[in-house]
């Protein structure tokens, strides 16, 4: 594996070999970079209790990758891609803690590095407009017992375009919860992403039936990660 920029996402890259004949290679983009690095990091083969209840042959820990230095920035890259080709124009993205903390913290930055850098040298402090700017939030598992009481850390604005967020969908009991405290706190769900999706834990149907009329879009498969996993094993140190 070797670092690509985010703007190279799937450009041609050509080099010179020792014969000084050129070739001409595609450059990984930063989805399968990310994927690369799920796979590495984040797979694991052997006996695993789930949420659900039933056993696997396999786990899926995302958190080993999303708070990796070089896996914040490719999520952050990746997800926020995704946002600006569903179309969805959140305000703020976010989702139940602890799994999607990182994923929110990494499109946020993001989304205010990208109005920066396409901005002119200014003396004077940027003012941001709001509308390209995805804020962040959280959702607590339970509300707070002690000051404001409140469930959802971060943005809350109702009447806001959100999008709702995980790292891993396996019954999709966290990401129901969320969407759940995100419209109750009177945010409009737009649409409501997953990292990796767990297709033999039967979360796909309740997040959909959870989100709808929202779409619910998932960024890479178990059997995509896995069949990864699996490659990475066959090729040389």
């Amino acid at each position: 594996m070797f670092p690509v920029d985010a703007q190279d996402h799937g450009r041609v890259v050509q080099y010179f070999s020792a014969g000084m004949s050129t070739q001409t290679v595609s450059a990984p983009t930063a989805r399968d970079q990310l994927l690369s690095l799920i796979a590495t990091l984040s797979f694991q083969l052997g006996k695993y209790k789930l949420s659900s209840g039933k056993e696997s042959d396999y786990y899926i820990d995302c958190r080993t990758s999303t708070f990796h230095a070089e896996g914040a920035r490719l999520v952050g890259r990746v997800v926020y891609d995704l946002i600006k080709e569903k179309r969805w124009k959140p305000q703020a993205i976010g989702g139940m803690t602890l799994g999607a903390d990182p994923i929110v913290t990494a499109v946020s930055i993001l989304s205010a590095q990208s109005i920066v850098t396409r901005s002119p040298a200014r003396t004077r402090p940027l003012d941001f407009p709001d509308e390209f700017l995805i804020h962040g939030f959280v959702v607590r598992k339970e509300e707070k017992q002690h000051g404001t009481g409140k469930r959802i850390e971060g943005f809350c604005k109702a009447g806001t375009r959100v999008v709702v967020v995980d790292d891993v969908c396996t019954t999709g009991a966290s990401t129901v919860q969320a969407i759940g405290a995100a419209r109750a706190a009177g945010m409009d769900v737009v649409g409501v992403l997953c990292l990796v999706e767990r297709e033999d834990g039967g979360g796909r149907a309740a997040v959909e039936m959870a989100a709808s009329p929202a779409p619910f879009v998932s960024v890479f498969t178990a059997a995509e990660v896995r069949a990864e996993h699996e490659r990475q094993k066959t090729q040389p140190e």
